[in-house]
């Protein structure tokens, strides 16, 4: 480790007005003129030594690091993707952090709580408790909110229930009443949830030309069911050979509708191969059929197909509001509880300062702290949002801030905050706001870790800690731990050279073509565009009668703060016009196929990994089975799947481990006494390509895959897909569950790349550079610019605006987010957009390209 601060003290800027702390490189514990809670140390009595001491970090890729880190200080974790900063920051810190406090946790209390298990690490000294905040998608469903994750759903329905306008004669209502989410408050019609399902008969029968016999009944279930369903009609006198629009109105209502289940005696045509016995069928109409699968069904493949025959409406009794009538007839500022929790967050500040000032003092006091708390949302760029938005249509970043608004409130103080890129999704007018919010946190007397990317919160760091110097194997090593500045001394770091400026060009993407590396090369012409799609009077979300033009032929980068529309505009409008006149004609102008890649995850269980989604793994299996051993033991390609019964270890079912039940205690995971994690039994390991098993090719990296498969077109072609776009690192059977959505939405794009592309393709990407270090920004931009080159066209929703800045055409929305904005600002090259007047990226783009 590099450490050009060790042969003198160098001070930690701080906000919270502390004087210098040494930097302990190279030293033991330091002696301070104050303890860690910052009182002046007893005399005679050692200060309490005030840093974070890790020893022999081993988690993951992390090769036995040792590190110092100060209490009390802003501390950035740097270094490219998969270097190994979350691995050392959220897998060995807050970890160790928190498998101390679970320690003082009642033992049959733990059983109840999810915990990460205890770190590869030596010792960590001077680690006070933590608390995480990490980039992940909610899990929750509808009834989980924006007001919920913030708990300002709890202070508006108090306000409610003690300063609301009551009816006359009306009694007051609790709190509960005024949740949807109580047997209290919720709308009995819909439970709470505000939209009911329905169905009607276009959408079970969708061609009435065909017989029952025939497959008119689209929603019956297929096989032996919808069988079964046809012979029960038969018995019961019903015609299935006519056309269904031959058969009266009334029969067709009750076989679709009825809540009637006869059951009669059904005789089966008898089939020539088989005999079959009369047997007593059950009835049950499509309509009950189709909501009973959507409801109980544990089949997420029956349940999507029971939803295709349904829609979703506004539920008669509530309209939507998911509430009872007496809390809807409770009024404050002359709205319902629903009203205001569909406003904006900026819009609802607005009407609680109204009313507070003209109200009693219970309004005043309740409408105070519900402004206090919206303050510190909409500070952090989410005033956009409403209480009621579902928490799962949130994206990872939106929900990291809503969590760290709530912390700045929750007056906690002495504790370690672990960040996981707070930055992401963030526009660069966001991002000051969010720098104020962790001093402030700082300030408040905690300990501020986070690992990011962006270079302006890395610039405000107190302390940096950076990993690398590269990925995977290659990484694992604290290159430098002290001040921002001494990094420049450290020529190994990958983050050095974007940190000083030390890059070659103005441009973001001057590399172009398939090179993908160095973007300090020759400035890249801008391209000219072949043709436009335009849409029209785009009506959706924040989205109101906008009119858009998109170049085709070239890179268009979609801009404008959190919340202006920009997914709306492009996931959704764009996505769903191409899609459509694809299906229609074809064609889309000169476009022939459409790829969206987004950053949901490639799969949900550990089953599914980098090989799995790639196809990879058929040519490895298929490798596999032609070796000579395999061959004559008469082994087929199913017999390397860990997935089904013949090859894989019984043991563990193919997982590589086992759930271990102890009593009082937490679950653990440990991997199996029988294969020891390999995933396969003993007969199928004796099977080796080239002297690896089928195991070990899973644990090869990309990076190594390629030279092993160098001989084999189909697994190379694949390989140096995903290793030129940067995820070398990976190993091939990493689990699904352990990519970020960054990798993943990579994984796609390497998986499109591998094909033969024919015909004009439009790619949509949102926010790719998500997660990303700025040296693997250059690689993706690389890759992406190279599809351009090669006659496609490329459509990316992103804030960093050295993404932009190499663009060939932005659309910049805006001005605000949500009711604020939803039109376009500005459209044109990047250097018009950078002078555009009312554009909140304008000063931001033009401060990259050097013209402000």
């Amino acid at each position: 480790m590099h450490s050009p601060e060790a042969q003198q003290p160098v001070p930690v800027r701080s906000s919270a007005g502390a004087g210098p702390v040494p930097s302990p490189a190279g030293a033991g514990p330091v002696p301070s003129p104050a303890g860690a809670d910052g009182r002046p140390a007893v005399a005679g009595v050692p200060a309490a030594d005030p840093f974070v001491r890790v020893r022999g970090a081993r988690e993951h890729n992390l090769r036995g690091v040792d590190v110092d880190i100060p209490r009390d200080a802003l501390t950035v974790f740097t270094g490219v993707s998969g270097s190994g900063k979350s691995s050392l920051a959220f897998g060995t810190i807050y970890a160790e952090a928190q498998r101390r406090y679970f320690e003082s946790v009642a033992p049959y209390a733990r059983r109840l709580i999810h915990q990460v298990g205890a770190p590869k690490v030596g010792e960590i000294t001077g680690l006070p408790p933590a608390v995480s905040l990490e980039q992940r998608r909610s899990t929750a469903g509808a009834r989980s909110s924006v007001g919920t994750v913030t708990m300002l759903s709890n202070s508006l329905r108090m306000l409610y229930s003690r300063a609301g306008d009551y009816p006359a004669g009306a009694e007051r209502l609790d709190s509960d009443a005024f949740s949807p989410n109580t047997a209290a408050g919720a709308c009995p019609e819909c439970q709470g949830l505000g939209r009911i399902h329905r169905t009607h008969e276009e959408l079970l029968v969708p061609d009435p030309a065909l017989s029952i016999r025939e497959g008119a009944i689209a929603a019956w279930p297929g096989a032996w069911q919808g069988k079964n369903l046809r012979d029960v009609l038969d018995a019961l006198g019903y015609d299935v050979d006519r056309p269904w629009r031959e058969l009266p109105a009334a029969e067709r209502e009750w076989i679709l509708f009825t809540e009637e289940q006869p059951v009669v005696t059904v005789h089966p045509v008898r089939e020539a191969e088989r005999i079959q016995r009369p047997y007593q069928g059950t009835y049950m109409s499509a309509h009950r059929y189709v909501m009973r699968t959507f409801s109980d069904s544990k089949s997420a493949t029956l349940r999507a197909r029971a939803e295709r025959f349904l829609t979703s409406v506004a539920c008669p009794g509530c309209g939507g509001s998911r509430l009872r009538a007496e809390a809807l007839a409770v009024t404050f500022a002359g709205r319902t509880i629903a009203e205001l929790a569909g406003l904006p967050l900026t819009e609802l500040a607005g009407v609680l300062a109204g009313a507070a000032d003209g109200g009693g003092e219970t309004a005043r006091v309740l409408a105070g702290d519900l402004l206090a708390r919206i303050g510190t949302v909409t500070e952090l760029g989410l005033g956009y949002l409403s209480l009621d938005r579902t928490a799962p249509t949130l994206s990872a970043g939106e929900l990291q801030r809503l969590r760290l608004a709530t912390q700045l409130r929750s007056g906690l103080f002495g504790v370690v905050y672990v960040l996981d890129e707070p930055s992401a999704g963030l526009h660069p007018a966001d991002t000051e706001a969010l720098l104020g919010v962790l001093d402030r946190l700082k300030a408040a007397g905690n300990t501020v870790f986070v690992v990011e990317h962006h270079l302006d919160v890395v610039r405000h760091a107190d302390w940096l800690v950076d990993v690398g110097p590269r990925a995977g194997e290659h990484g694992g090593e604290v290159l430098h731990c002290g001040p921002p500045e001494g990094l420049a001394g450290v020529a190994e770091s990958a983050t050095r050279r974007f940190l000083f400026g030390e890059r070659g060009g103005a441009r973001a993407a001057e590399a172009g073509g398939d090179a993908g590396g160095d973007a300090g090369g020759a400035v890249r012409a801008v391209r000219r565009a072949t043709g436009h799609i335009a849409l029209s009077q785009v009506t959706r979300n924040n989205l109101r009668g906008l009119d858009a033009e998109f170049p085709l032929g070239v890179f268009t980068a979609v801009t404008g703060v959190s919340g202006s529309g920009k997914s709306t505009l492009v996931g959704r409008a764009l996505a769903e016009e191409v899609a459509e006149r694809l299906e229609r004609e074809g064609a889309a102008g000169p476009v022939r196929r459409l790829v969206e890649v987004d950053q949901k995850p490639i799969g949900r269980t550990p089953r599914s990994n980098l090989a799995t989604y790639t196809g990879l793994f058929d040519t490895v299996r298929k490798i596999f089975t032609a070796t000579p051993e395999a061959r004559a033991r008469g082994y087929s390609a199913g017999r390397f799947s860990f997935n089904v019964a013949g090859g894989r270890c019984e043991t563990c079912q193919g997982e590589g481990f086992v759930s271990v039940e102890l009593l009082f205690l937490p679950s653990t995971y440990a991997p199996c006494p029988d294969c020891a994690g390999a995933r396969y039994n003993p007969e199928t390991l004796e099977v080796r390509h080239e002297g690896l098993t089928i195991a070990d090719v899973l644990g090869l990296t990309v990076e190594s895959a390629v030279e092993f498969f160098a001989g084999v077109p189909a697994a190379a072609r694949s390989l140096r897909a995903l290793d030129e776009i940067g995820l070398g690192y990976l190993r091939l059977g990493q689990p699904a569950t352990e990519l970020s959505g960054g990798e993943a939405q990579r994984i796609k794009l390497a998986s499109e790349l591998q094909r033969v592309r024919r015909g004009h393709t439009l790619y949509l990407l949102d926010e790719p550079t998500t997660g990303l270090h700025p040296a693997d920004v250059e690689v993706l931009l690389g890759r992406l610019h190279g599809l351009v080159d090669a006659g496609h066209s490329v459509v990316v929703v992103e804030h960093d605006m050295d993404v932009v800045a190499g663009a060939d055409w932005v659309i910049d929305l805006g001005p605000g987010g949500g009711d604020a904005g939803g039109r376009v600002v500005a459209a044109g090259p990047p250097a018009e957009v950078a002078s555009a007047p009312g554009s909140r990226t304008a000063p931001y783009l033009a401060r990259r390209l050097g013209t402000a």
